[in-house]
């Protein structure tokens, strides 16, 4: 990991943050993934945006929200 953090700029401390989704991707941490991988900053952002949704998606059930009506 040590050089994977290296290699991004980061530390490792901020990697493994990541990679044990104890922190999410970032756009600056997405645009240095879509440098080291050759892939694109949207597409790291997206998951980062798709697996925040499905968490959410999990306590749906506890959310206090009331159906609005347009009138």
């Amino acid at each position: 990991m040590t050089d994977a953090a290296e290699a991004l700029g980061v530390s490792r401390k901020t990697l493994s943050a990541i990679l044990n989704g104890r922190a999410g991707v970032s756009p600056e941490m997405a645009v240095r993934l879509s440098i080291a991988f050759n892939t694109s900053a949207e597409s790291w952002l997206n998951q980062q945006s798709q697996y925040e949704l499905w968490h959410a998606e999990q306590h749906r059930g506890e959310l206090q929200v009331k159906k609005l009506v347009a009138a």
